[in-house]
């Protein structure tokens, strides 16, 4: 029997404010543990938490980002369970009337087209967090707590079970994250544990509509985690229900290290939760005037920039994508066209020798060593003339440890092209008498034999002729 696999992810985005949820304690990432608290977030008897209106605003900002729609009236619940980084024995969190609610997203995987739709997007606080002496809770021998990132504000986006694929939700997933930067809500950084997810796999034979008993991975923090974690549990689950066994419905962890899933405990149901409403938490009442408000502050969207940049610099679907995948990416790009360089230099150098450099050197493009405006520079030299494509990389080169202007460089580094035709057509002359064979083979009909010919006088002028200028020549000149 042939199975396909049902995917739902419950993303835990962390927000960017100042300050916790329902306290004054700082949210700042790394500071000594449990040095961020006090009485309210370590839930001492008798204190009264207030909302942070930020994190009201955050989370309509991004209930209307993913198409939304805003619960004018929403309110907080207490999730009761007990987990030592859990200090008050209850989360405070959203049950039945969110903040935001039946949203969607559009993803991309291998040029298809899909809609995930969202269920819901709740605020809710963050528990601490355990550090445990091994590697991962399954193999640590002690676990201390610490409270620094309790109450932290958390946005909970829960998606449908509409993804079938790991590539579909890493998509969904790297959507998401793109949003949340673009609004600028979060930092999104998943080293920092600002973006994780909770994965829901289940399987189901193909063709049919009723879905299997699912199994919950907590914490995945990387998209290459998040993939390896859906494929084992795919192909773990395919064993167990072609040997004739049955899904157990649990909480499983993922061991990097070792590339599985481990058995943690069984998975908890909504009725275990006890939820009740927070009384210590008045309702949240939105208006209309101010969802507009909050609507008419949104940037424009990935999608949105997408299809600008296609339809206004005629990039092709995928560079668009690419360049739009990240606000700053995005930003940058902007920025280099606005120096007059031409749109679709400007993304192939940012997607070949900008990213190329930056990814050996794990930098984010924000820390560019060559910004916009210099990037820019030199592509205008490209587009007069004044240098080739292939100078052009050794002056890009040189920009990443020099900060003169690219003009400047070529100058310095005597890199300026050669268009003088009478200077080209003297190089061509000696390279046609030097090299019979080639000479001969071209005539003979190979016509790529004109390659070895151009190489040689590039090579002769030390790659300053311009390559247009030389194949025209050496054509003319060969018949």
């Amino acid at each position: 029997m042939k199975y396909e696999a049902v995917i739902g992810l419950e993303i835990h985005c962390e927000l960017k404010t100042k300050t916790k949820i329902f306290c004054g304690c700082a949210t700042e990432f790394g500071a000594d543990q449990n040095t961020h608290v006090c009485p309210v977030c370590l839930g001492m008897p008798g204190v009264l938490p207030t909302v942070n209106q930020r994190v009201v605003e955050f989370g309509i900002k991004a209930g209307l980002a993913t198409n939304c729609e805003i619960n004018k009236y929403s309110k907080f619940d207490r999730k009761n369970y007990y987990y030592p980084d859990l200090p008050k024995n209850w989360q405070t969190s959203q049950y039945d009337l969110p903040i935001a609610e039946h949203g969607w997203v559009d993803i991309d995987v291998e040029g298809e087209k899909k809609r995930i739709r969202l269920t819901r997007i709740h605020m809710e606080e963050d528990a601490g967090k355990l550090v445990h002496s091994g590697t991962t809770i399954k193999d640590s021998a002690s676990s201390n707590v610490d409270y620094n990132r309790t109450g932290v504000p958390l946005l909970e986006i829960v998606s449908e079970p509409d993804m079938s694929s790991a590539e579909e939700a890493r998509a969904y997933m790297e959507k998401i994250k793109a949003i949340m930067e673009y609004i600028d809500v979060s930092n999104c950084r998943m080293e920092e544990g600002n973006l994780r997810a909770d994965i829901n796999v289940s399987l189901r034979p193909v063709g049919t509509k009723e879905l299997g008993t699912r199994t919950e991975m907590k914490n995945i923090n990387s998209f290459k985690n998040l993939e390896d974690a859906i494929n084992y549990e795919i192909e773990r689950q395919t064993e167990v229900l072609e040997d004739g066994g049955h899904i157990v419905q649990e909480t499983r962890t993922y061991d990097p290290a070792r590339g599985i899933t481990l058995s943690m405990r069984s998975k908890e149901n909504a009725h275990d939760y006890r939820y009740m409403p927070e009384p210590d938490l008045p309702p949240i009442v939105t208006s209309e005037e101010t969802i507009e408000k909050y609507r008419s502050e949104l940037p424009e969207l990935p999608d949105a920039r997408r299809a600008r940049l296609e339809k206004d610099f005629g990039l092709s679907d995928y560079d668009a994508g690419i360049i739009t995948s990240s606000r700053a990416m995005a930003e940058y790009f902007d920025a280099v066209v606005a120096t007059g360089a031409d749109a679709k230099l400007a993304a192939n150098w940012m997607m070949g020798d900008l990213a190329k450099n930056l990814n050996e050197e794990g930098l984010d493009i924000s820390k560019s060593p060559v910004d916009a405006q210099r990037l820019g520079e030199m592509i205008q030299l490209i587009m007069k003339d004044t240098i080739s494509g292939k100078i052009a990389k050794k002056v890009f080169k040189e920009m990443w440890t020099n900060t003169d202007s690219p003009e400047k460089i070529v100058k310095d580094k005597g890199l300026v092209q050669i268009t003088d035709t009478k200077a080209i057509e003297g190089i061509v002359d000696e390279v046609i008498a030097n090299n019979q064979k080639a000479v001969d083979d071209y005539k003979g009909g190979n016509k790529k034999a004109i390659g070895a010919l151009v190489g040689q006088v590039m090579k002769a002028s030390k790659g300053k002729a311009n390559p247009q200028m030389v194949n025209k020549l050496l054509a003319e000149k060969l018949g």
